[in-house]
């Protein structure tokens, strides 16, 4: 019981700081939490690969300004001393050209332990 309460921590700690990455927009930060192999699928695309993925997040990032990006629900479907998947639901708001948006939706993320540390291997938002 105590090696999993250890591995919820570490699961916990390892979102929010993902989280604080994000809503910093410094893709440099995001990307050292994003294993190089890793894939995501977003809703403007799929991408393989720390290079793609931080080119599309940086796209995000210009394309919403200011942007606020939660996620609520959190639900750890799997998790072993090496490997994680969770699901959760995730709400953001920004702005587009000027306007006040927002939009929410789903997510599903894959990390590994590698090295002795946790790193995303897959991302799948759908809204």
């Amino acid at each position: 019981m105590k090696q999993a309460e250890s591995l919820s921590v570490e699961l916990d700690a390892f979102l929010v700081e993902y989280g604080k990455r994000t809503n910093a927009h410094d893709v440099g930060r995001l990307r050292e939490l994003i294993a190089d192999d890793a894939s995501y699928w977003l809703t403007d695309g799929a991408y393989e690969g720390v290079e793609a993925i931080a080119a599309a997040v940086q796209r995000t990032f210009d394309a919403i300004r200011d942007e606020v990006y939660t996620i609520s629900d959190v639900r750890w479907v799997y998790v072993s001393a090496d490997f994680a998947v969770v699901r959760y639901r995730f709400h953001w708001v920004g702005f587009v050209d000027g306007r006040r948006c927002e939009g929410r939706g789903r997510g599903t993320n894959a990390l590994a332990r590698r090295e002795g540390r946790w790193q995303m291997v897959h991302e799948h938002l759908s809204t």
